[in-house]
């Protein structure tokens, strides 16, 4: 038998084999080793802060917190709006809730009944997970104490100490400044996309959104800027403890101040009493705002809290309106209260102020009778008398030979038809009309585009299609005291400490110092001439402070064949509306007023003028020039010495200080005085 060969070369290649797939193994682990080693490098050096974070976040969370909104306050830093604390109960929204057993919970500690029961379960089912949704707020405190005893036996609950909203009047600053409520619906639709707003605290359930004016127009600055209150969480997001240090305070909101003065609005409420309609004081100097009243009013404070839809209902349906802001919205006729700016008209068109006119009572022109509001009429009047007894046929005659576009351009001149930027929203500019607009508003009918001369004499008296807002009344009567600029009103004094410009810095009124002292004298004999139409009611009894004003009473209906024109017995909606406008003092003008009745049913005099003189005086007694005039003592009179007998002192001087005037009721009589338009 043969011994076996042995081939080397085959060992040798097997050994070769061996020795390169070795090798590449060997390569393969030394990259997996060289690549595990620099990612661990990478976590362990680069990126070690980022776990850190990371494993920080599964321990820690941080819970938005809203900021304080901004303060709103008067023009002498009395606050209009303020926050509050407010203890509040919430529950988080989470995966795995069972939010039936934990209500059913929380209602042994607390008084949850069916109907608040129903509201979170709503709530919580379109709520973002994670989001809270509020329970209660204005706990007790015996209320908060329990709860937050029990609440590690109450999983996502949440007791906490916010702040709310209050508006210490209530409703006397309601229409201004409006309020806030939760956010709504509408509300997330509009800010979303819109990079300026923070998604997170829109959705935060202590947040309150600005809903109507300075709440609204200003509700950015307001808002300030959220912080967050840092808690240690266990595996199951539930706060374990709070951490104080890591805490990141929020920024309050901006500080809002208006030039309203809070003494001023609340007198001008009270003595509206339950009538409606508006008053506005200006200051004419530059423009301020003193008074923005709005009657029948609102407590915004229950806005905050959210009304129920009864509530709501109430005050929407109620005929007079306490929603509406008459000072701003409202529109009506201005009736003789625009017989001023008539003058002014007539005046700039050359009209001879002292060619008399004869008032017999009545007029006949196109066909028809027009009145005078003075059945037995005025006699013969100048321009002068007949802006001091308000004659109507002296300004139906003056109307026709001015003509409509002159009294349009006069009328613009002094503000009616303006808006004007006071900041907030919800004017509406009125109407003033003249041939131009004839045209624009009867497109569809051609026949009604010329402007009949009919319609002049309405014009003449402040009736029409002629609409005005109590703003405007207000500032055509600073411009007309003023004498010189055409001032625009402020109403927003600073915000966050930034002066906002004054409403003085404005081109000077296109009339002559002549005209507009001409007819500021027939408005001192309205208010100070013994037969002037408010004498009675417009003594301010503060020496020898005097004010000077026009009466305004406006039709909402045609009286042809109606018997009784004076309101006795007519329903509310069809009595006539009531105007006052005055300024004083009328020898050094301060401050303008004016008011507006709604359907008060008598004469601007018997009801308006009341109520402007308490406004005007609280605002004249608030100016210290203006009571230190009224403190000084009267001068003594002059006395021959031969008239002083010894021992005998003269009689103590009371020339010129006018006996006080009576207090105004808050409702003023019932019975008709037939005061003039």
């Amino acid at each position: 038998m043969s011994e076996p060969s042995i081939f080397f070369f085959e060992v040798n290649e097997r050994q070769g084999v061996f020795h390169r797939r070795a090798f590449l193994l060997g390569g393969f682990t030394g990259l997996g080793l060289l690549a595990l080693g620099g990612r661990l490098a990478q976590l362990q050096l680069v990126e070690a802060q980022r776990y850190q974070k990371l494993s920080a976040g599964n321990q820690f969370n941080y819970r938005l917190v809203p900021p304080p909104r901004g303060l709103i306050l008067d023009r002498n830093g009395v606050s209009l709006a303020s926050n509050r604390p407010n203890f509040r109960l919430m529950i988080n929204k989470d995966k795995g809730l069972d939010a039936e057993a934990v209500l059913t919970d929380l209602a042994k500690l607390a008084p949850i009944d069916e109907a608040r029961r129903t509201r979170v379960l709503k709530e919580l089912a379109r709520a973002p997970r994670k989001a809270p949704v509020v329970v209660m707020e204005d706990l007790s405190w015996e209320e908060f104490s329990r709860i937050n005893i029990r609440a590690p036996e109450l999983p996502n609950v949440t007791a906490d100490m916010g702040e709310v909203r209050v508006y210490p009047f209530g409703g006397a600053f309601a229409h201004v400044i409006g309020y806030v409520a939760k956010v709504s619906d509408r509300d997330l639709k509009a800010a979303d996309g819109d990079a300026t707003q923070d998604q997170e605290l829109l959705h935060h359930p202590g947040f309150r959104i600005g809903k109507q004016g300075v709440e609204k127009a200003f509700d950015k600055a307001l808002r300030g800027r959220a912080g967050a209150t840092k808690t240690e969480v266990d595996a199951q997001g539930r706060v374990v403890r709070l951490d104080p240090a890591g805490d990141i305070p929020p920024t309050p909101g901006a500080e809002v101040r208006l030039t309203l003065d809070a003494d001023i609005q609340n007198r001008a409420l009270e003595v509206m009493g339950d009538e409606s309609g508006a008053i506005v004081v200006i200051d004419i100097r530059n423009g301020d705002l003193l008074c923005m009243a709005s009657a029948p009013s609102f407590d915004a404070n229950r806005f905050v809290r959210g009304l129920s839809g009864a509530e709501y209902k109430a005050l929407a349906e109620y005929e007079r309106k306490p929603l509406l802001d008459k000072s701003l919205t409202g529109t009506f006729p201005p009736g003789s209260t625009f017989k001023p700016t008539v003058g002014l008209a007539a005046l700039t068109a050359g009209i001879d102020p002292e060619i008399r006119i004869n008032c017999p009572g009545s007029w006949y022109y196109g066909g028809r009778v027009w009145r005078c509001w003075e059945k037995g009429g005025h006699g013969p009047q100048n321009m002068h008398d007949a802006i001091k007894n308000s004659c109507d046929v002296y300004f139906y005659q003056t109307s026709l030979k001015v003509g409509p576009d002159a009294i349009a351009t006069a009328a613009r001149a002094m503000g009616f038809g303006q808006l004007f930027d006071i900041g907030i929203p919800g004017q509406k500019k009125g109407n003033v009309p003249d041939r131009a607009w004839k045209k624009r508003a009867f497109k569809k009918n051609p026949a009604n585009q010329v402007w009949f001369p009919g319609e002049t004499p309405s014009y003449g008296i402040g009736q029409g299609a002629l609409t005005v807002n109590a703003l405007q009344l207000a500032v055509m009567t600073a411009r007309l005291a003023n004498g010189k600029k055409a001032l625009n009103p402020r109403l927003i004094k600073s915000v966050g400490g930034v002066e906002q410009p004054s409403g003085a810095a404005v081109p000077d009124l296109p009339f002559t110092q002549e005209h507009l002292e001409y007819v500021r004298g027939g408005m001192a004999a309205v208010a100070n001439d013994v037969r002037g139409t408010a004498y009675r009611q417009s003594q301010l009894g503060l020496g020898d402070v005097q004010m000077a004003g026009k009466t305004g009473t406006a039709q909402v209906r045609s009286y042809d064949g109606v018997a009784n024109r004076k309101g006795t017995g007519t329903i509310w909606r069809l009595k006539d509306h009531n105007l006052f406008v005055a300024f004083a003092p009328y020898d050094d003008p301060r401050y303008a007023v004016a008011v507006i009745i709604e359907h008060g049913g008598m004469g601007g005099a018997t009801a308006g003028a009341p109520r402007a003189r308490e406004v005007m005086r609280v605002a004249l007694l608030k100016d210290p020039e203006i009571r230190a005039r009224i403190e000084r003592p009267a001068p003594l009179p002059e006395v021959a010495p031969e008239d002083i007998m010894e021992g005998v002192a003269p009689e103590d001087p009371v020339e010129g200080v006018a006996p006080p005037a009576p207090d105004v009721a808050p409702v003023p009589p019932t019975t008709p005085q037939g005061g003039p338009r």
